[in-house]
Formats: structure tokens, sequence, C-alpha cells
């Protein structure tokens, strides 16, 4: 599954001409909890939004029940799981811009992190759910997203990452001129006829591997997030 992935920046937005340019600041690299833009369609009308990234933010989760992360969900059962079939069957889609987005690879006998994008090393987007949260606390209103994949045992390119003997999963990446058609869906069945696997030459993927961790001590929060989504291959 994506548990990371680079932001597009804000100049790096004419490939998203039908979309304003985000007037929000945000990290280059994304990881759990952390806003983001997406794209959504409403009422009628293009919108950049920030959103956390996990459908369900970590602040939301009831005390007592055990974290979990919902930053990916899986196409087959999306609309059974608790955490996305809402989102789903209201249609509330996204699309998520980013550069390029990490995997980890154990080809060499140990998870080493890959950027994977496109051969052109264009922006690309990237099919998600959004949900909107009510703060009890002061009663604002914040966005969530999440990312859909689908299997990619079969895929040239997907099929190398994630760890050995588990299934294989890819984030959906939208075709530029279907955005609107995929934010625009009228049903779970169309909406579902655009999750698909994107061509393998048209994408590339190379070794970028996180830089040495340094001690516990002096470890820093986003470095332990980022070794810790390197080793988290379970869910989407």
């Amino acid at each position: 599954m994506c548990t990371s992935y680079e932001s597009n920046p804000k100049d790096r937005f004419d490939v998203f001409s039908l979309f304003p340019v985000p007037n929000f600041d945000y990290k280059p690299e994304i990881y759990k909890d952390y806003a983001a833009p997406i794209f959504r369609r409403i009422d009628r009308d293009n919108s950049t939004d920030a959103a956390s990234f996990g459908i369900v933010p970590r602040r939301f989760i009831p005390q007592g029940v055990k974290a979990f992360d919902t930053m990916n969900a899986r196409a087959e059962s999306v609309g059974q799981k608790t955490s996305f079939r809402s989102a789903w069957n209201k249609l509330q889609l996204a699309l998520i811009p980013c550069l390029r987005f990490y995997e980890p690879n154990y080809e060499t006998g140990k998870a080493v992190r890959w950027r994977i994008g496109m051969a052109d090393e264009s922006p690309l987007a990237i099919a998600g759910l959004w949900r909107a949260w009510k703060d009890p606390a002061d009663g604002s209103t914040s966005l969530s997203m999440t990312m859909l994949t689908v299997n990619a045992d079969d895929h040239p390119l997907m099929k190398r990452f994630h760890r050995p003997g588990a299934e294989k999963r890819s984030v959906v990446i939208i075709e530029p001129t279907e955005y609107e058609n995929w934010l625009s869906c009228k049903s779970t069945d169309e909406a579902r006829s655009f999750l698909q696997l994107y061509p393998a030459d048209a994408m590339h993927a190379e070794p970028f591997p996180l830089p040495p961790r340094t001690t516990k001590k002096m470890a820093t929060p986003k470095a332990d997030l980022a070794q810790a989504s390197l080793l988290a291959d379970e869910g989407g």
C-alpha cells in the first residue's frame, strides 16, 4: 500500500489547470495525518481543498480503540468496510495530486524505499475518497482522504513492491483526460470502471532510500514515521 508520497509543489500546478492552485501551505512529503491538496467536484464546480492523509484521522479514533491506518482503500471491499463505505456510496470522489509515491522493494533482501512516478516526470493524480469531520471541541469542519488501490500481482512494475509472498497492490492513477469524468461519476458502478492499473511503460521507478537513521533519541518524528511506512505492508 502507499503510505507516503511526494506532494506536487504549487509552481507545478499548470498540468492541473482545471483546478485552483492551493491557497494553503503543505509539506513536500506527505505521511499519515499530514494535510495535502485534493481536488473535488462540489456543486458542479471544481475545488482544491486541504485534506489529511488517512480517511479516519488519528484524532477521531475513539479513545480505547487501537490506532489503525486508513491511507488506502481496497477497491474490492471499499463498499463494505466501515471506514470507507459511506464516502464510496455517496460518491465523495477525489483526485490526489502528487509528483511521486513511495513503496518498499525487497529485491535486495531488505526493505528499500523506491519512488514511483510518470516516465516523463510529469505530476500525476491518484483516485481517492474524501470525508468531512466536525470537531466536537470547536465545531470546525475538516476534510480527510484516502487512496484507492487495486491488485497488482500481474503488473510488470507494481508487482515488485511489498513483502515477498504478500499480495501486490497499486494506487489508481487517473488519466488527465478523465479527471472531470472521474469526479462526476453518477454511480459506484461507473466509478468502479475507473479503478484500473496504469500502463507500466508509462511509469518510472527507482531506489530512493531514506537517509540513515540517527540514534533513537535524536530521530525526528518524521524519520520515524517514514521508517514505519516502509514496513507497513498491510491494508490497502
